[in-house]
Formats: C-alpha cells, structure tokens, sequence
C-alpha cells in the first residue's frame, strides 16, 4: 500500500514548532512558550526559492529549503538506480546532472512487504509510519544541517531499524534531524539503501564471480554514503573527519557489521548501537543456500540468473519469500530468525568475519562505543489491559514458548522467573515477563569482547517509563530514539509530552553530542558514565534521576539459556 507523507509535512511545518523552539530554549520561559502557540513568534519560519538552500555536491548542485533556521536537504542520490542489471550488484555512482537538484522530499522506500502496514491501528498510532513511494531507486541521503558553510561540525550518520528487511529514513517522525543539528550545532545525515532479499540474496554460490558481493549489497549502499558523506559533507558545514554512525534495533546491527568491513574503516569514527548488539552476521553456507534455492523457486538455472535481475521487484519478491519459507521449514525452523533470513553474510571479502564472535574484528579497534538497551523492548500489556493481572505461573508458561524477539527459555522458564522476581522485588509479574523476554544478554556479550579493545566502550540502559496507555506501554523497542535527537516533543505517542521527557532527552542529547565530540559522553547534565569493565558491569541508567550502577541485573541474567 501506498502511505500519504502530507501528513508527516504538516507535522513537520506546524506540529513541531514548539518542539523546535523548546530545543532551542535555555530557559523555562523560553521553553513554555512550545505549550503557548499564541506566544510563538509569527514571523516566517520556511524560506524555499531558487537561491534558498543551495549546496554544491560532486554531482551537481542540490536546492532544499530552511525550516526554522536548520537547512534540509532531502533524497539526494548518493547511488544509482538498483533495478535491472545493477541488481545484485554493488552500487553504482549516481550520474552526475546539469541542474539544480530539487532536494525537497524523501527519497523512495527500499523495497520490502508493504502489505498491510497499517494494519495494526495500535502501531501505527504509536510509531507514526511514514512510507511512501517504494523503489529500487532508492539509494538516497538526507541532511539537517544548521549552516552551508566552510565550519566543520560533528557529523552523525543514522541508519534506520527494520532488522534487515524493512523501514526506511523517516519511518517515524522521531528520525527527523532538525531538533539536533540546532541542539548540539552538528550536521545530521539518514540515508535509505537496500533490504531484504535484494539486498541480501547471495547469488555467489551459483552464479560465480559476477554474483560474489551479492549477498552484501545492502551493506555496500551503506558505505557508498559514507563514502558520499566523506567528499561532500564539507560542502553542509560538517567535518568527514568526525563521522559518528549510529542505529537502532535492525539499524544497530549494521552498526556493528560496518565496523568489521574493510572498506568502512576510516569512514566514520565513533558508533552507536541502539537496541541492536550484534556479535555475528549469516553464515556463508547457509547464506548460498538460501540464494540457491530462490534460484530453484524461480524455476532458473545459473546461466538465468539475468532473468531475475530482469523480474519486477514485488515478483521476486514474491519468490525469495516463498524460498526462505521453504527452507525454514526444512530446518525445523532452527537458529535465530536473522540467520534463517536475508542478512549480511561473512563471505570473506567485503565481511571478512564475524563482527564480535569470538573476536572482535581488527577493523573496530580504534572506534569508541556506545552500547544502549532500553527495559522493557516488548510490553506484552500495552494494547490488552487484561495481562496487567497474570500471574508468575502464567508468565512461566508462557516464557517456555516465546521471550521477547526470539524463542522460548524452555524448560529454564521457571528458573529464570525466580531469578528476575529476585533481582526486582515488587515488580509485578507482566513487568518480570517484560524483563526476562527484554534481557541484556546482547548487550553485554557485546560489550565484553569490545571491551577487550584499545577503544573505550560505554553502556546504558534506558528505564524511562512513558505515561501512555495507562502507563502500559513501558519503555519500548525504539522509545528512546526520540530522546537521543531532542524530538520528545516531536514525537508525542513515544513520549507524552512536556518538560519530564524533555529534561531525560537533553541530557541523552546532550551526552549524544559529547560522544561525537570527544569519544566520550561525559559533561554537564548527567552523573559520571563511567568506562565499561567485564569485571564490573558499568551502566548509566537512563531516566528522570539517571544514574550510573554495576550491572544490575547480572544475577538475573545468569539463569538464561547461553546464546
């Protein structure tokens, strides 16, 4: 299905102003004036024309507009079209244009299943989806910058969730750079590449050389914008040399595989991983496997593998489901669901290893890092009140089936309710089903083998807990995002609203910024966030009185099954 965006603009041109202002306040009268609409000062807030907003590229020149003082630029091409013979195929420069590029909307989704993306009223009000046209030609960039200027200021490149089959740039309004670029006077990039089995189907063990990157391609779109980023971003006032890539959930997983990439080093300097901790990517055998018998769906042979190069997307698409089903099944469903699917595959060359298992890859060793969860990830309540009253062997039960994104505890259920009910007395036992599934168990194993490098590590842990939904709601798979870019008043159904959201997100911010500064989160606002240590477990906990403890749920975490 097709989304309309005219009602993320309106949010964007109207809705967001207080936010904008407040970001921008140093001062309780300044920042009550976002609840006061008739305070606002009137004056024009959006400039666009012809010589409004232009900025040179190597590519030609490109025209946003200024929204509240912050320059947007919006769908640059940083590659070529995908489709056709570039499927499969690593990316391809864009080609260059003789006039001025209009970049004054989003670029096209990746392809992926749009089938019923709203169908869930519940989600869609949550997370205020934002699609629109889907393409292969989707290899597009945007910028939030505060000045086109010779300065050279931090550069955070954000690299959207969606595992490794969906979302894209501004799938939630909370993606939005304005608010940050103002608050720490950086330059903000997001970027949309390639997903799912056209970004990931690894052709190489049947088709040959030709075919070799196939199985990485997403991955390569990735770092073609880097690359994008580091000889044009200078051109917005940003520095390539203090590059910070950050994501979260499917987003933070590439995080980590950019670190392990030869061709990444150098590109970006500091990560951030949100909800995301990685430690490996698909196995090669598998990963031939899966593109072998995609091939076999389609009824083709090696010498045919143009035949799905030519294949409109939503037709293969269709197959590379239908393979991937199959082959599920065939295996009893084994292994975790980003292996059995189409993802980055250590293959050698462009991934030469595993990003964390059993070692951290060499590539990392200079790269400071922020390694963040939030409490709850899922809350099982938030849409059917009636969980609030179920009861510890209710929550057993149903944790020896399903904990969180993956499978079950089994018949360790039991064992690991009694370890989260101990390690959180009074917490009620939706809250200990929440936990348990919500484990840090990534997070930490992460940081443990980073640890193990010259680069500094820092973790956190958001706890803050929205008021919505009767409180239900908890603190959320991707919460926190909007707190990190100062947009918790921009992003109203994660946060409520107001000046509580608002005081956790500037110091998250705020931290943010120093991070892409120094390699370090430290300065005002916030406790000291100490270092992270195997022995000691360091964590800084997010929320309206943040703290830093010492792992304070490892005892829990000892009951869990070894992933």
């Amino acid at each position: 299905m097709k989304a309309n965006r005219r009602r993320f603009i309106q949010v964007v041109g109207a809705g967001s102003a207080g936010a904008a202002m407040s970001a921008g306040a140093s001062n309780a009268g300044a920042a009550s004036t976002a609840t006061h609409p008739a305070r606002r000062n009137d004056g024009q807030v959006l400039r666009v024309g012809d010589e409004i907003a232009v900025a040179n590229t190597q590519y030609g020149k490109v025209r946003g507009y200024e929204l509240r003082g912050i320059y947007y630029f919006l769908g640059i091409p940083y590659g070529a079209d995908t489709s056709g013979a570039n499927r499969f195929m690593p990316p391809q420069k864009p080609k260059p244009w003789d006039n001025v590029y209009p970049a004054l909307w989003w670029g096209n989704s990746a392809p992926q299943n749009m089938e019923n993306r709203y169908e869930n009223k519940y989600a869609s009000f949550r997370d205020h989806w934002n699609y629109d046209d889907v393409s292969e030609d989707c290899l597009r960039l945007n910028i939030f910058t505060p000045a086109i200027d010779a300065k050279k200021r931090p550069v955070l490149f954000w690299i959207h969730g969606g595992g490794f089959t969906a979302g894209n740039g501004i799938e939630q309004d909370g993606y939005n750079g304005e608010n940050f670029a103002r608050f720490g006077n950086v330059v903000f990039c997001s970027i949309n590449h390639r997903l799912g089995p056209l970004g990931y189907c690894n052709l190489a063990g049947v088709g040959g050389e030709k075919f070799a990157a196939s199985g990485n391609v997403g991955m390569m779109d990735i770092v073609a914008a880097l690359e994008w980023v580091r000889d044009n971003i200078s051109n917005f006032g940003g520095d390539p040399d203090n590059v910070t890539i950050m994501g979260q959930s499917g987003g933070g997983a590439k995080v980590c595989i950019l670190t392990a990439m030869p061709s990444a080093k150098g590109l970006f300097h500091k990560a951030v991983v949100l909800s995301g901790a990685s430690r490996r990517a698909a196995d090669k055998t598998y990963s031939e496997q899966l593109g072998a018998a995609v091939v076999k769906e389609a009824g083709l042979g090696p010498d045919d593998l143009e035949k799905l190069q030519a294949m409109p997307w939503k037709d293969f698409y269709a197959v590379a489901t239908r393979a991937q089903q199959n082959l599920m099944r065939q295996s009893a469903g084994g292994g975790s669901p980003m292996a059995r699917g189409f993802s980055p595959v250590v293959d050698g060359a462009i991934l030469p290893q595993h990003p964390y298992d059993p070692d951290a890859a060499p590539t990392a060793a200079g790269v400071p890092m922020i390694i963040s969860s939030v409490e709850n990830e899922q809350s099982p309540s938030w849409t059917d009140s009636s969980l609030e009253s179920v009861t510890m062997d209710d929550v057993i039960e149903r944790l020896r089936h399903r904990a969180g994104f993956g499978g079950g505890f089994g018949d360790k259920a039991p064992e690991v309710v009694a370890a989260y009910a101990k390690a959180f007395p009074g917490r009620k036992p939706v809250e200990i089903w929440s936990l348990a599934s919500s484990n840090r168990q990534s997070v930490v194993a992460l940081a443990d083998v980073k640890s193990r490098q010259p680069s500094p590590v820092y973790v956190d842990w958001f706890t803050w807990q929205p008021p919505l939904f009767d409180h239900r709601i908890r603190a959320f798979h991707t919460v926190d995002i909007c707190f990190w870019f100062y947009n918790t008043d921009l992003m109203l159904t994660h946060t409520g609203g107001g000046a509580r959201p608002r005081a956790v997100s500037a110091k998250m911010a705020g931290a943010l910024l120093q991070f892409m500064k120094t390699g370090n989160p430290n300065g005002p606002g916030l406790p000291s966030w100490p270092k992270y240590s195997p022995d000691k477990g360091e964590v800084m906990v997010f929320d309206d009185v943040s703290k830093a403890e010492n792992d304070p749920d490892r005892e829990a975490r000892k009951s869990l099954p070894v992933t």
